[in-house]
């Protein structure tokens, strides 16, 4: 069960932190005067941030490493993701991915 608190509680802070960086984006491109060499910097932080997140709560279930079904999962999110699929397609697949690996009785 807290397993699937830090998991819930890992997806909420991904995504209040995903919809913040692409608010913030627009909202505040006009008012602030930046480099290309910091707007460069401030992507890739988000990126390497966002990552490491997924990471976490991908591999780690409390203070133990999660099993099969649920790294793999992430690892189609990211494969969709990058190939710029849906939204909903990405997270379906990923869903669908982990609990088809979990049906199998792959932990």
């Amino acid at each position: 069960m807290t397993g699937q608190l830090v998991l819930i509680g890992s997806v909420g802070v991904l995504a209040a932190g995903t919809f913040a960086f692409r608010f913030a984006g627009p909202a505040l491109r006009p008012r602030i005067a930046t480099r290309p060499w910091m707007e460069r910097t401030m992507a890739s932080a988000a990126v390497i941030l966002l990552t490491a997140l997924v990471g976490t709560a991908a591999l780690t279930e409390g203070h133990d490493l999660a099993g099969v079904a649920r790294p793999t999962g992430v690892v189609v999110a990211g494969l969709l993701a990058w190939r710029k699929a849906p939204f909903v397609v990405i997270v379906l697949s990923a869903a669908a991915t982990a609990a088809g690996l979990r049906l199998l009785g792959v932990p």
